[in-house]
């Protein structure tokens, strides 16, 4: 496999705690968002799409921001932090600002893609990648890391505790990202996915057609991606991440020159997985680990470093865990728990079980296995499948049907039922 060039982020994982076992309770990012800064699960009806405001699916909640905002901290919202710029507004103490809100989050540079853009209709987009040979700031994610360190200078001369939510976008489709990161990762290095096939007795309800994807120039309206452009989304995809670790490099340094590093909790998570043709599968919106299982890594002050743990945790951990390291009490509607305790001992032994689901689909995830099961409106069972991480890490057969795993299966089951008693 390619190694991703990523300097900033491995520094900064090098310097706190990386949690290989994160996982998000919803692999799309409006849904996620709103669940992760309100610490409250999704479930059938409230946080389930893309489109989710959490003031309207959560409308007695206090948002992660607002509560820090309550306690004496002063919050910002820079780039994509809540999906919709105008979510929770009561959250921060200045007006939530994003460069896309004036240009648009697809974020073309290109003439060729702007006139593609100015005769589309409907959901149709432009090309789903783009490299121009321009400097950071072209993009949406230079602008963002720009106005981040302009506000840590102006936070710098302020006399209170401030809480920054710098929501960079890459790598977000399109994946678009100068022209100098793409160079990093030459064309005659870059491979399909060794699994570039659905998982053996995969039921139906696991696969999807990718219609984010297929809404881009150049995509088949069905069937597979042409290999060469396969290559090329893989190729955008680690250009774009190598491009948002300069930003966040940026930001960080800034941190450090103005002294407020030694007193600032970090901490960097994406809202999802994504799949880059494993499975047969492009985009998130599944219940596989590539979809579920996202990066999470945090640095509080004074912490050692060089550490990681396979502890499971989930998404709605983060707000009591942020809550718990400055020191302030838990809001009533928290369901995770605060996951502090791995920061002081990263092999402790933790969670049994973390919770995922995507629209029909209730996955439970143990320090082993993934087990999915779907339902109908009525509650009844439809599909099923299963994966044991320690034999077959990438999730290429459904072993749903072995006889020695039914015990396991029955009790998985169980717990989905539990937690969804609880939502």
């Amino acid at each position: 496999m390619l190694q991703i060039k990523s300097p900033n982020i491995d520094k900064l994982a090098a310097e706190g705690l990386s949690f290989i076992n994160a996982y998000c309770n919803v692999p799309v990012c409006g849904a996620s968002r709103a669940s992760l800064l309100t610490g409250i699960r999704p479930s059938m009806n409230r946080f389930v799409t893309w489109f989710t405001y959490a003031q309207d699916d959560a409308p007695d909640a206090i948002s992660l921001p607002e509560y820090f905002k309550n306690n004496g901290y002063y919050t910002l919202s820079l780039g994509k932090v809540f999906h919709h710029i105008d979510d929770m507004p009561e959250s921060w103490s200045e007006e939530s600002w994003n460069p896309a809100k004036e240009t648009g989050y697809l974020d073309y540079i290109s003439e060729e893609n702007k006139k593609i853009m100015a005769t589309a209709s409907g959901t149709e987009r432009a090309s789903p990648f783009e490299a121009e040979d321009v400097d950071d700031e072209s993009y949406h994610d230079g602008k963002i890391a720009l106005r981040a360190i302009e506000k840590l200078h102006q936070l710098k001369q302020q006399d209170k505790p401030f809480f920054l939510a710098t929501g960079f976008l890459r790598p977000h489709l399109p994946f678009n990202a100068p022209q100098k990161y793409w160079d990093l990762y030459p064309e005659e290095l870059i491979h399909l996915p060794g699994n570039y096939y659905p998982p053996k007795n995969v039921p139906d309800n696991a696969m999807h057609n990718f219609g984010e994807l297929r809404a881009y120039s150049g995509i088949p309206a069905e069937g597979a991606v042409p290999d060469k452009m396969a290559h090329e989304l893989i190729r955008g995809y680690y250009a774009s991440v190598s491009y948002v670790d300069a930003q966040i490099g940026k930001v960080l340094d800034a941190l450090e020159e103005l002294g407020l590093a030694e007193n600032t909790i970090v901490i960097l998570w994406g809202d999802h997985g994504w799949q880059l043709g494993e499975h047969a599968l492009w985009c998130k919106h599944a219940n596989f680990k590539t979809s579920l299982n996202a990066p999470l890594i945090v640095r509080p002050p004074g912490f050692e470093g060089q550490s990681k743990t396979e502890g499971l945790v989930e998404f709605i951990d983060i707000y009591p865990s942020l809550c718990e390291l400055a020191g302030l009490s838990l809001p009533d509607q928290l369901q995770g728990k605060s996951f502090v305790p791995l920061l002081k001992d990263p092999g402790l032994l933790w969670k049994n079980a973390v919770y995922s689901r995507f629209h029909k689909g209730e996955s439970v995830i143990t320090t082993r296995y993934l087990y999915t099961e779907w339902f109908d409106k009525e509650g009844n069972s439809i599909d099923r499948m299963i994966y044991d991480h320690e034999k077959d890490p990438e999730e290429n057969i459904n072993i749903i049907d072995d006889s020695n795993l039914q015990d396991t299966i029955s009790y998985l089951h169980y717990q989905i039922l539990e937690q969804m008693k609880l939502r």
